[in-house]
């Protein structure tokens, strides 16, 4: 080391106490509670009862009361061994929480934890998401046994998100004493882009025959039909895009393809999604809701994003494809 340089600072004291006191959140696939990671403390009706205790053991030496001196200490060894019952109410237990399925943000995601019991049975075990003003959820685990619990969560944002650090607790038996336990799983939960409320009706749909350079992402003021197609023999005249045929120069000639005909193909396209002014969130937003509606109208549709294009196709696959990469777009 030079001499200019400076060793680093030693901790301060309050900082070595909190690293002593308030180790990390463990983080895992599973969570294994025992002796090093469940905590317990006496709750206010604990403080209160250690109080009348002493109020006892006073009035017994001030009075010479035989009795009373049996009566505190019995109250006593009962507090004594209710704090051993509450920290075995929890110990031992393993927790696991399944990957859950993609949910749109804002939308409850229903996440399942498994609880692993494998010695006596437990009572009263409240689980909950620290900082969630929710009730707890509650479990009653027989001896030896496993159970699952759904646990309800609310993301707020699109992308892979990471759920809040889990709380387990236990009050048991008599509520004078809390356990607990902090866990961070390190299951993610894919959040897709939250759908438009009222989107506007989908893009020009393209037939299956019209080639790629056919300018079917825009809008048509008509809510009468999809999109448009080749002219066929025996189209009607009335169904001809009049317009479309005057601006290419008389070189292209395209038929309205009827509202609601299935087994078209849609392009989405961002550029669509909005006005210049238009923020990507919304972009997304609205993609995500024609996303839904192509797929429930049963079209193949497919995905262009800046620097991305996913080629058309149908079905729950597709649909999940283009939501996911809708909700991880930089």
């Amino acid at each position: 080391m030079s001499a200019g340089a400076r060793s680093p600072a030693p901790p301060r004291l309050g900082e070595r106490l909190r690293r002593r006191l308030l180790p990390g959140i463990p983080r895992g696939s599973t969570h294994r509670l025992g002796h090093r990671n469940v905590y317990i403390l006496p709750t206010i009706s604990g403080l209160v009862f250690a109080a009348l205790l002493l109020v006892l053991l006073l009035a017994s030496i001030n009075y010479r009361l035989g009795l009373g001196y049996a009566l505190t200490f019995l109250l006593a060894g009962a507090g004594l061994a209710s704090v051993g019952m509450t920290h075995a109410n929890l110990r031992g237990l393993t927790l696991a929480l399944r990957s859950p399925d993609p949910v749109f943000a804002g939308t409850p995601a229903t996440l399942e934890l498994r609880l692993e019991n494998p010695g006596r049975t437990r009572h009263g075990v409240a689980l909950r998401w620290r900082g969630d003003a929710a009730p707890p959820v509650w479990a009653e685990l027989p001896s030896a046994s496993a159970g699952t619990v759904g646990l309800r969560f609310v993301p707020a944002a699109r992308g892979w998100q990471d759920v809040s650090p889990l709380v387990v607790e236990t009050r048991f038996p008599f509520g004078f004493m809390r356990a607990w336990t902090v866990w961070q799983p390190a299951t993610q939960l894919l959040v897709w882009p939250r759908p438009e409320p009222s989107p506007p009706a989908l893009p020009l749909l393209l037939g299956r025959d019209v080639p790629a350079s056919t300018p079917a992402h825009r809008l048509d003021t008509d809510p009468g039909f999809n999109g448009l197609r080749p002219w066929r023999s025996g189209d009607s005249m009335r169904d001809v895009a009049w317009r479309h045929w005057a601006r290419s120069g008389g070189t292209e000639l395209l038929s309205r393809e009827a509202a609601g005909a299935a087994g078209q193909t849609l392009w989405l396209d961002w550029h669509d999604a909005g006005p210049a002014s238009a923020d990507a969130q919304a972009r997304l937003s609205r993609l995500a809701a024609w996303v839904e509606l192509a797929h429930a109208q049963g079209h193949a549709f497919g995905l262009r994003l800046p620097g991305r294009q996913i080629a058309p196709a149908a079905g729950d696959a597709q649909r999940r494809q283009l939501l996911e990469a809708l909700a991880l777009w930089p």
